[in-house]
């Protein structure tokens, strides 16, 4: 019952949210429209425009959201899918703390997701810090 709550329910929450993230993104560079496009501030409006004007960041991040995403979802070397998103959680987080407070709430959600996971999986990093 532990692992369920501990690592489970995490992983996959973590992982729908971030397979709904890069279904968006990819849906986004299809049709220049989103699917879900939650209040953003206008400098992080901007900040988005710019990733995804950039013409490779946006479909790398997608892509990224979309390989880490599904890794974690089906339980499929889900320490190296969260190693993947580790990068971008930080950049979301950051990016509200400065851009877009409004969203906030939903980053530290996520952020308590990860970290359950990190030390769910703590085993499988241990290597990287010796």
């Amino acid at each position: 019952m532990k692992t369920v709550f501990l690592v489970t329910i995490p992983r996959v929450m973590l992982g729908l949210l971030f397979l709904v993230s890069a279904v968006d993104g990819f849906w986004w560079l299809a049709t220049g429209t989103n699917l879900i496009h939650p209040p953003t501030s206008e400098r992080g409006l901007a900040f988005e425009a710019a990733l995804q004007n950039s013409g490779f960041v946006w479909p790398m991040v997608k892509t990224v959201n979309l390989a880490g995403g599904l890794s974690l979802l089906f339980n499929v070397a889900p320490a190296f899918g969260l190693a993947l998103l580790a990068p971008i959680m930080a950049v979301i987080v950051f990016f509200h703390l400065v851009l877009n407070p409004q969203g906030l709430p939903v980053a530290l959600v996520m952020t308590g997701l990860g970290l359950l996971l990190l030390y769910a999986y703590r085993g499988c990093y241990a290597a990287l810090f010796r």
